[in-house]
Parts: structure tokens; C-alpha cells; sequence
């Protein structure tokens, strides 16, 4: 491809200016090594694209057609180069995002709203959907960078941290449970301030909520893995009254007071505000804890606008 992209500009140069010799002197390459090349793209063609018996010399009607074709050419890759580096400079492009609606509602949208000022004219999607369907479209290269808590193959996607949240247990304050572990309530405030990380911090005995009515997601959710993991390890045979898609419907359900319900403090840190009915506790069992992160397929090309987004959202 280098070599007919030579050839074209050799056989140009020729024509621009007339004359051998004056082309040579431009690329500077000797008359003879500008002629042999010439010679040979004219036996390639089959025909001679140069009238030397005229000075200046001209194109032939071949070298005409050449000329026109190779203008054409000259054009689409100069085209294409300008394309490349809009595409390095971002001032162009697209990048497809895919994440489960409590991502996409909660923490993609302030890192979307960086990478959009910084980059305005890059075409950003955000597709939102069920781990298992964001995994299939990051597969088939329809997403290019999906965030989640679900662990997808390393095999197959590179994984990178983003950030660890802690799961919460949500109690309404009229269930009587609370009376027996007044000590360990927390506040939102506590949650916004981390205070619930703090070494000091002691969980709730989970015990004590044996039997009152819980709030849970489906099972294909990593939260209900790890609500049903949380009390097969404290021996608490659940009473699961009502099975739900979204972490924030559970949250919304809770203060109602219908059931307790596991919520992350990330979700808390978030709402604003609680019902001043509600009881947070902490939870000390290691499956409480949890990492966010962002996947992208190992064998696709990464594109600048994949690049500049995991920079804002992982910084160096």
C-alpha cells in the first residue's frame, strides 16, 4: 500500500510540473531513479501515461485517466488522515457505555458529564440492563466499557477496580427488633461521613432480625447472592416476603415500612435524604463487602475515547 501511495506521488509530481528533471529536484531523487520508477508503473498499466516527445512534456490519454484516479485517492487518504487525527484529538468519535440501572442513575452519570465537557463532540450511548445482557453486548462489541459488581470472565474482559462499597441493612423503625440493638443504630450522617468504616464500628447481630420480613432482589442479582450468603453464614433461615429488580425500588419499599431491606452505603450517600423512621446498621461479615468495576473486551483495539474515559473514572 506504501509503495502505490509512493508511485502516485512520483507520477503527480511528474505531471504537476512538466518535466523529469524538475520533479526529481522536488523529491529529491536523481532524474534516472524518478524515470525508472515512472517506466515501471507505465509497464504495470500496460500503457504509457507520459507524451515524452513533447516539451514540456504530457499526459497521455491513459496518464489523464491516471491523473484523475490518483486525484481521487490523494483525496480519500488525505481524508482519512484528517479523520485520524480528529479521532486522536476527540473531536470526534463515539463511545458506547452499558451498566445496570443503579450504576447508570447513580454513579456513571457524574464521570459521563466530566468526559462530555472535556470532550464534546464524542457521540456518548449509555445502554442500561441486566448484568447477563450488558455482558452479551460487551461481547459482541456492541458496548465498549461496561461498569458493574457482577464478576465477568477475566478470560475474556479486563477488569478494573473502581471503587469497594459496603452493603447496609435498612430496618423500619416500627419493627420491634430495633429495641434490642439500639446501640449499634446508625444515621445517614454516619453513612455520608464514613463513620461506618471506621475500625471502632461494630456490626449488628443479624440474629436478632430472624424472622421479620425482608426485602430482596431477584437471583440473578449480585446483592441477593450476597444477602442470601450473609445469612446462611449468621444460620438465619430468611423470610423473604418480596422479590425485586432494583435496589432503589427495595430502598423506596423500606421506608415505607413493608421489610428491611441490604442496601450499599454508595445508594445511601446518594438518596439525600431518609425517612426519619428508618434504622441503618452495619453488617461484619466479609460478603458485605464489594468492588465496582469497569470490563472491557482484551482482544479489541482501545480506542481514544475508551482511553480518555477510563482515565477520568481510574486516575493515575
Amino acid at each position: 500500500m506504501a509503495d502505490m501511495f509512493n508511485e502516485l506521488s512520483y507520477v503527480y509530481e511528474v505531471y504537476k510540473e512538466k518535466s523529469f528533471s524538475k520533479a526529481a529536484e522536488k523529491i529529491y531523487i536523481s532524474q534516472p531513479a524518478l524515470s525508472a520508477m515512472i517506466k515501471k508503473v507505465e509497464t504495470k498499466v500496460g500503457l504509457p501515461l507520459f507524451d515524452r516527445s513533447t516539451n514540456p512534456i504530457r499526459l497521455t490519454e491513459c496518464g489523464e485517466q491516471y491523473i484523475k484516479a490518483a486525484e481521487q485517492i490523494m483525496g480519500l487518504e488525505e481524508e482519512f488522515a484528517n479523520y485520524v487525527g480528529n479521532l486522536q484529538e476527540l473531536s470526534t468519535g463515539r463511545l458506547a457505555i452499558g451498566a445496570p440501572f443503579f450504576f447508570s442513575s447513580f454513579i456513571l452519570p457524574k464521570y459521563i458529564s466530566q468526559f462530555q465537557a472535556k470532550y464534546p463532540k464524542v457521540q456518548v450511548s449509555l445502554f442500561e440492563g441486566h448484568s447477563s445482557l450488558i455482558e452479551e453486548k460487551l461481547f459482541a462489541g456492541e458496548l465498549d466499557i461496561v461498569m458493574d459488581n457482577y464478576l465477568l470472565d477475566e478470560k475474556t474482559f479486563i477488569k478494573e477496580p473502581v471503587m469497594e462499597e459496603h452493603l447496609m441493612l435498612l430496618v423500619p423503625q416500627s419493627m420491634a427488633s430495633n429495641e434490642n440493638v439500639h446501640e449499634y443504630r446508625l444515621t445517614l450522617d454516619d453513612i455520608l461521613n464514613d463513620r461506618h468504616l471506621a475500625p471502632g464500628c461494630a456490626g449488628v447481630p443479624l440474629k436478632n432480625f430472624a424472622g421479620e420480613p425482608f426485602l430482596v432482589l431477584r437471583s440473578h442479582n449480585d446483592l441477593r447472592k450476597r444477602a442470601d450468603g450473609i445469612f446462611a453464614n449468621a444460620g438465619i433461615r430468611p423470610n423473604y416476603i418480596l422479590k425485586l429488580n432494583q435496589q432503589l425500588t427495595a430502598f423506596h419499599l423500606a421506608e415505607t415500612g413493608m421489610g428491611a431491606t441490604f442496601v450499599s452505603d454508595t445508594l445511601l450517600k446518594n438518596v439525600h435524604s431518609l425517612n426519619e423512621g428508618m434504622c441503618i446498621y452495619k453488617i461484619d461479615d466479609p460478603l458485605a463487602t464489594r468492588n465496582n468495576y469497569l470490563y472491557y473486551r482484551k482482544s479489541r483495539y482501545i480506542t481514544p475515547s475508551m482511553k480518555k474515559f477510563l482515565e477520568i473514572v481510574i486516575p493515575a
